[in-house]
């Protein structure tokens, strides 16, 4: 997978929970929880604010960008 979400690594950080981060951002646990889990194939811009707001981080401390090995 060439883009891996780094949440858990920045929750673990900001000590908040998955249930506290979705009603928060207002997503439902279960789209939380993939895309915390890295099963996720896309995230909306919106969304993907919300989180940064809710985190105060930036989408560089979420998303990371690892070259395939071909």
């Amino acid at each position: 997978m060439a883009i891996v979400v780094n949440l858990d690594v920045i929750m673990a950080k900001r000590k908040i929970g998955l249930t506290e981060l979705a009603s928060k951002i207002d997503i439902t646990l279960a789209n939380l929880s993939i895309l915390k889990n890295n099963k996720a194939k896309a995230i909306r811009f919106s969304t993907l604010k919300a989180i940064c707001k809710a985190l105060n981080c930036q989408p560089a401390d979420i998303l990371e960008y690892i070259p395939d090995e071909d």
